[in-house]
């Protein structure tokens, strides 16, 4: 593998640990990338922060498979040339035993150059013990 390849690094989602070093990908969002039927995101925060690491790696099925059925949709187009910069999670809520809400900012920059921030407040459902993006509400800046 490249040097450049980000699953031998640290996650691309940015989670660090209680030193606040970076986890490496493997032990953070790869194993729910890798192994999705025997290992689902314990919580919403943590799906929210793997389906950013698919969205960096382009993996479609990881993302139409966490999306709830009743939201997902039929594909997912990648736009060519996009370089992700980094995920901030801004909050994070339970709301019950199975419903949950991350807040986060995305950033990316186009294959032209031009940057952009995705704030988006998202919600999440756990359907026994896995949990799906459901939808999500884009927030603007105030």
């Amino acid at each position: 593998m490249s040097a450049t390849d980000p699953t031998t690094g640290p996650c691309p989602c940015g989670r660090t640990d209680r030193r606040d070093k970076p986890i490496g990908y493997a032990l953070c969002c790869g194993r729910y990338l890798e192994d999705f039927e025997g290992t689902p995101a314990p919580d919403a925060e943590s799906l929210m922060r793997s389906r950013y690491t698919a969205f960096v790696l382009e993996r479609e099925p990881y993302l139409l498979a966490t999306w709830h059925p009743s939201k997902r949709p039929a594909s997912i187009e990648f736009e060519p040339g996009v370089k992700w910069l980094g995920l901030d999670i801004r909050s994070r809520s339970v709301l019950d035993t199975d419903h949950a809400e991350v807040e986060f900012v995305a950033r990316q920059r186009s294959s032209t150059g031009t940057a952009t921030r995705l704030h988006e407040r998202s919600r999440f459902v756990r359907e026994g013990d896995r949990w799906f993006y459901l939808e999500g509400d884009l927030q603007t800046p105030g």
